[in-house]
């Protein structure tokens, strides 16, 4: 048996120091490309200006438009799809600067962050440059506006005992199908009591409010990355019965109804 590692992927040569055990890099990605499976030995902060990507780790799956941004803690395993071309703007922090200077914030675990009007605009300033103090403030400034509430409105926690596993796979394969739990306990060789025990256990959320969470990610994906996506249409092809339903439960998920998530405020 061959044993593969997560590769420890190094900051780009392309980075420029914010300030001693603070790195900027800034890159454009394209719909569709893939960064598979890494780690850093640094901490993240990944922001896309523009576009929309989803970011994946052992215990769950983020999408994240521009209105957010994921912390990824040091040496934790990560991927990136580009959902739609991408302006990523990557600030990497060194463990022993963030241990300095977190300030009691907890940011051993990943998370996704609402981008505030204030946080967007200080990361913007950090990649037009400036002056050593004026660097230091914003960088300073991007970390307190972590402190903020993280948002799971785009999470889908990823059970990991395998036949709960391979039934989630399969509701994320198809979010806008029908899925009963009896039907997917049969495909993947348990129970209906069983894997709705899984679920539970496992995500925290019921196997009913975990579909619906899966399928609410799958509107959110379009909204971000078709410009002129009909609501209308897309709570049919998901299989919402009215609109009012729709918006009722994409409004249970994201504090928003779907109308005002598409107009990214």
């Amino acid at each position: 048996m061959t044993i593969v590692e997560t590769p420890i992927h190094t900051i780009p040569d392309d980075r420029r120091a914010a300030e001693e055990g603070v790195h900027l890099v800034a890159r454009h990605y394209e719909k569709g490309v893939r960064l598979h499976p890494h780690m850093h030995r640094e901490a993240q902060l990944v922001y896309a200006a523009k576009g929309t990507m989803q970011v994946t780790t052992p215990k769950g799956r983020w999408l994240v438009p521009p209105d957010r941004a994921v912390w990824v803690p040091a040496r934790l395993e990560h991927a990136i799809d580009v959902l739609a071309d991408i302006q990523m703007r990557t600030l990497y922090f060194d463990v022993a600067w963030l241990q300095r200077e977190s300030r009691g914030k907890s940011l051993q675990r990943e998370f996704v962050v609402r981008v505030s009007p204030l946080l967007h605009q200080a990361i913007l300033a950090l990649f037009d440059g400036g002056d050593r103090e004026r660097t230091a403030l914003l960088v300073r400034l991007a970390i307190l506006e972590l402190r903020r509430a993280d948002d799971s409105a785009t999470y889908i926690p990823l059970p990991q005992e395998p036949r709960c596993r391979r039934a989630a796979e399969l509701v994320l394969g198809d979010p806008a199908g029908s899925h009963e739990i009896e039907t997917l306990a049969e495909r993947v060789g348990t129970s209906a009591r069983t894997l709705s025990r899984l679920f539970s256990a496992q995500t925290q959320l019921s196997f009913k409010s975990w579909c619906q969470r899966a399928r609410i990610a799958a509107a959110i994906e379009r909204l971000s990355t078709e410009a002129n996506v009909s609501i209308k249409q897309l709570a049919a092809e998901l299989g919402y019965a009215s609109m009012p339903a729709f918006s009722h439960a994409f409004r249970q998920v994201t504090g928003k109804t779907p109308t005002e998530f598409a107009e990214k405020e």
